[in-house]
């Protein structure tokens, strides 16, 4: 993929990811993490669980055990997963864009850019 692409689904995920925050949906959580999850592979390669632990992405401060969530706590678990999975998101578009990194899926651009 070519950098302004990334930049460009990065953002839009970015967006959904601030939608779901607003609106939360577990269902929408899901999806859009999937389609995170593949993007920033794609970009940057496969995290392993180390990676994953560090970021903390998908685990939420008070895990509740033995019981379904309320929807009350449903929604909280969803904005925060949302919340933490948009800012890698940024960080991945200010790696690119402003710091100018290379990303594993690159591919040049016909026009240059």
């Amino acid at each position: 993929m070519t950098r302004r692409e990334l930049i460009d689904r990065t953002r839009q995920l970015v967006a959904e990811g601030e939608r779901l925050t607003a609106s939360p949906s577990l269902d929408g959580l899901r999806t859009w993490l999937q389609l995170s999850d593949d993007l920033l592979a794609a970009a940057w390669g496969q995290m392993d669980r180390y990676h994953l632990a560090w970021l903390q992405v998908g685990r939420p401060k008070a895990i509740v055990r033995g019981r379904p969530m309320t929807d009350e706590e449903t929604a909280g678990y969803v904005r925060e997963v949302a919340s933490a999975k948009t800012a890698v998101l940024r960080m991945s578009i200010d790696s690119v864009e402003r710091h100018g990194m290379p990303f594993v899926g690159e591919t040049r651009d016909p026009a240059g850019r």
